[in-house]
């Protein structure tokens, strides 16, 4: 999901859409949670903790380890994209400049089930190198290669609750755990109550462990690196659609 997120001790691994509604895990894989059929998603994303209407807006500013600031500007598109694996998915752009140049360039790829959870399908990423593009590596698309979607917010998230997040081995391999549901988090953007905390893996950098928080309504706030770095992305506006 371009260079937003990371590991959680404890893995429990979701094989059937129940399983992460509920927070249970089933042994039988470690692969993550199956995919509901294609007719069961619906590019209308209206999960209270990351609500994506069409023209809303995050604009945040992410501060690395070497105290480099980068601006990231983050718009759900009015258009769509038919996924390889047959799902129809909305189209986000996520744009990160630094000193008005272009560091990457993104398109995520998202859609909601029945159920209420926003699943991430895949991205198609361009990084820049003084203004010229240089690489799409990080892109990939459910069902292209062994690719597979993953679930990036629950319906229901509870405590304790862990899923993948995207699968394409030894390329995307995040993961998610639901740590607190009250926490709080003071941004430039104000100050939110009641906030969702989740702890990002990647077991291809086991050494990197970071923080995030979502407020209801607005969703992701706040990402903190607690381990592998310094970094912290904090929203400074939000414009709903």
């Amino acid at each position: 999901m371009s260079t937003h997120r990371r590991a959680a001790t404890l893995l429990l691994t979701l094989v059937a859409l129940g399983a992460v509604a509920c927070g249970k895990a089933d042994d039988d894989t470690d692969r993550g949670a199956s995919e509901p059929e294609p007719a069961d998603f619906t590019t209308e994303i209206d999960n209270p903790w990351w609500p994506m209407t069409p023209s809303s807006r995050w604009v945040y500013r992410e501060t690395d380890s070497e105290g480099a600031n980068q601006r990231v500007v983050v718009m759900v598109t009015d258009r769509t994209k038919t996924i390889a694996n047959g799902v129809e998915a909305r189209v986000v752009r996520d744009v990160v400049t630094e000193e008005g140049e272009f560091v990457e360039v993104t398109d995520d790829w998202y859609a909601q089930d029945q159920d209420g959870n926003i699943w991430y399908l895949g991205e198609d990423t361009t990084e820049y190198e003084n203004g010229k593009p240089v690489s799409q590596e990080g892109s990939f698309e459910a069902g292209v290669d062994g690719a597979e979607a993953g679930i990036i917010m629950p319906a229901q998230p509870e405590v304790g609750m862990t899923y993948r997040q995207e699968y394409y081995a030894g390329e995307a391999e995040d993961q998610g755990a639901i740590l607190s549901l009250d926490q709080q988090a003071q941004v430039p953007a104000g100050h939110f109550k009641a906030v969702l905390m989740t702890n990002d893996t990647n077991p291809l950098e086991p050494r990197v462990n970071e923080f995030k928080f979502f407020a209801r309504g607005v969703g992701p706030v706040l990402a903190i690196s607690v381990s592998g770095g310094s970094d912290r992305e904090e929203l400074l506006s939000f414009r709903a659609g």
